[in-house]
């Protein structure tokens, strides 16, 4: 014991042998006793001999130097970085306005960390894997709402979707000119080759509110209003065929048939157009009702196209 004692002192002025110790040492129960007392001395922000940062990247520089260390790598991660494991009965803090900015972030860091330990190191051949390449089968476009995260709500897995959001998840015309919309449905099309595009909306919507709230012709400086827009033909629609629903009625009807709207001008796209009729992209749409928690989704089926609606809906499907 006094032996280790004296070789975990040693080491400890010597950053990089301390970082091998840490790899073969660390089930030693004297020689993590010490490493921790020294770790909570020298991973603070700042005023430290040496930062937990460059703790870090010495290690990992060390670690990644031969192929075959994997195990070693992970069990060094593992150890070293001395994080609290998240389980379901510990979830992790909200985030919320009233937070104190610093301590947000140390929230966010805390997960972030978490992330690394449990997930990325845990999946490591596979994160290596999208560092070189990514070939994701969906493009997906959802909603800026912060309650409607589609990755965290569909369970997408880096590198499975091409994510844009905006207000309303709106796809406008091509007529309509550039915007970071059809930039993105640009290149997960023709680059990407994505062979499907979602567009996810969901209730409560306040851009279709701001959409169903607009006067007809009205002008604006806003730039809410001069986005959401786009969706007018949804909202005539919607006028026309629920005259005699309430406001908020007629805005759940909108929500539906402002999709239905960007399905269709994803077909303006000449690229897009093109892959649907030779068969290498299929447009859908889906409906997150987070009140209930509850999804909708229907495939647009450009096979039957119709002279006054449009293309026609197949493959309805409620999930709850």
């Amino acid at each position: 014991m006094r032996l280790a004692s004296r070789l975990v002192h040693s080491l400890q002025k010597q950053p990089f042998l301390h970082t091998i110790a840490v790899s073969l040492l660390g089930s030693s129960p004297a020689y993590r006793s010490n490493f921790l007392k020294s770790s909570a001395s020298t991973s603070t922000i700042s005023g430290s001999k040496l930062k937990f940062s460059e703790i870090e990247q010495t290690k990992l520089g060390f670690l990644r130097s031969s192929k075959s260390s994997l195990a070693l790598r992970l069990k060094a991660s593992r150890e070293g970085v001395g994080l609290v494991q998240e389980t379901k009965e510990n979830p992790p803090k909200l985030i919320t306005k009233s937070d104190d900015g610093i301590d947000s972030f140390a929230e966010m860091k805390h997960r972030f960390l978490s992330f690394k330990q449990q997930i990325y190191l845990e999946n490591l051949e596979r994160y290596q894997s999208l560092a070189e390449a990514q070939a994701p089968k969906f493009m997906v476009i959802s909603c800026a709402d912060s309650r409607v995260c589609p990755s965290y709500i569909l369970g997408f897995q880096p590198g499975e979707a091409f994510v844009v959001r905006n207000v309303a998840n709106l796809v406008p015309p091509f007529e309509n000119g550039p915007c970071e919309t059809n930039a993105a449905l640009e290149f997960s099309v023709n680059t990407l080759e994505v062979e499907n595009i979602l567009v996810t909306g969901h209730s409560c919507c306040g851009g279709i509110r701001a959409l169903m709230s607009m006067e007809d012709e009205e002008k604006s400086s806003s730039f809410i209003k001069n986005w959401v827009i786009v969706g007018k033909e949804a909202r005539s629609n919607t006028k026309a065929t629920t005259f005699n629903l309430s406001f908020d009625q007629q805005c759940t009807h909108c929500e539906k048939e402002s999709i239905n709207n960007s399905l269709m001008n994803l077909l303006t796209y000449p690229w897009v157009k093109e892959r649907v009729a030779k068969g290498l992209l299929s447009i859908h749409g889906g409906y997150y009702n987070f009140v209930d928690c509850t999804y909708e989704k229907w495939t647009l089926d450009s096979s039957s196209e119709q002279e006054t609606s449009g293309y026609a809906i197949k493959n309805r499907e409620f999930w709850s």
